[in-house]
């Protein structure tokens, strides 16, 4: 065997990043529990200062410090062996109103402890739903996604509807489908208060969280929440309809489409927000692609198989086949909306 030397060395470099990078991931969810980069966001330290802020072993700190330094998530200072965050790296890691990228973290590593099972489903073509995951995958999820909904829903995905606003304003009615932990579901009530929201998950703890969720925030008088899939939901006459970064986990969406049909006023409205994908493999061939095919493998497609239906979309399933999804349901209207770089944002109605 004769190697190509560049290439062989260029493909050792990936391997090392890439098993750093797996590697960091944990001490991400470390960090992330123990208020470490909370800690570190009130200013510059060294390790026995930053353990003596947040009640840890200086010795494990410092090996923790070096490694996120080594990965770009902290900054160090050679001059006087301290550290800190730059107010990007602040906003990122610390910050409760930012995008909270330790829970994408900590939903990877929960995914991941089902490893044995996705390799057996390789085998078997078996399905492994949602909630059969580590619980650490729905609240990881639900934190990483509530950032991205809380930035854009209200101030540009809505608005980006035609009509809807007006409505929701006025006292609409709303169906939220797959809800999850009620992320969507109580930002729609807190910007809308004379709308009434129905929330509906056919996870049952999901469910129960979403109700402690909505009751903390002060909105419960105006969300309902239900056990119910997206087939079977139930409630007509929505303004309304909402389906966040679900769609593509279902194991028949296009059932769930034509529920969503029947549910909808006839002049009403279905907003997806998908995984922002392009129609072919060749097209998600990029960082965002490979986030997403990879977490897709563990958590999208085995879910889909779960269920009947004999669909799996995944997560980049792109714009044609979400649009064949709709089309094939009796919606007349698609059009892609907004997005943002995670994300599509279509409206769909009859």
């Amino acid at each position: 065997m004769t190697l190509d030397q560049d290439s062989w060395m260029e493909f050792r470099d990936r391997f090392v990043i890439d098993l750093g990078a797996t590697m960091a991931a944990g001490n991400v969810v470390v960090g992330h529990r123990l208020g470490l980069y909370r800690a570190l966001a009130t200013g510059a330290g060294s390790p026995a200062q930053l353990a003596e802020r947040s009640g840890t072993d200086p010795r494990y700190v410092a090996e923790w410090l070096a490694g996120q330094a080594a990965g770009g998530y902290v900054t160090y200072d050679v001059s006087t062996g301290t550290y800190s965050l730059t107010e990007e790296q602040a906003f990122a890691m610390a910050d409760p109103d930012g995008p909270n990228l330790p829970a994408a973290f900590l939903m990877a590593l929960g995914a991941l402890m089902a490893e044995p099972r996705i390799t057996d489903a390789f085998r078997t073509g078996r399905g492994m739903g949602w909630h059969e995951h580590d619980p650490d995958v729905f609240t990881g999820t639900e934190a990483f996604t509530r950032a991205a909904y809380a930035a854009n829903l209200v101030s540009s995905w809505l608005p980006a509807l035609d009509g809807v606003v007006n409505k929701l304003q006025a006292g609409g009615r709303v169906a939220d489908v797959g809800c999850g932990l009620g992320a969507s579901s109580v930002l729609l009530a807190q910007a809308y208060p004379e709308s009434t929201i129905v929330g509906s998950d056919n996870h049952q703890l999901s469910i129960d969280l979403a109700r402690k969720r909505a009751a903390a925030a002060g909105v419960s008088d105006r969300i309902s929440f239900e056990v119910a899939s997206a087939q079977t939901f139930t409630g007509t006459g929505y303004d309304l309809v909402t389906a966040f970064d679900c769609l593509h986990d279902m194991g028949d969406p296009l059932a769930a489409a034509r529920h969503i049909r029947k549910a909808l006023t006839p002049d009403g409205t279905w907003l997806i927000v998908e995984p922002n994908a392009g129609d072919t493999v060749a097209d998600n061939l990029n960082p965002v692609g490979r986030m997403y095919y990879s977490a897709s493998t563990f958590l999208c497609v085995p879910n889909g198989m779960s269920q009947p239906g004999g669909y799996a979309l995944g997560a980049q399933a792109g714009e044609a086949a979400i649009r064949w999804v709709t089309t094939d349901a009796g919606f007349t209207r698609f059009r892609r909306a907004a997005e943002t770089p995670f994300n599509l944002i279509y409206e769909v109605r009859r």
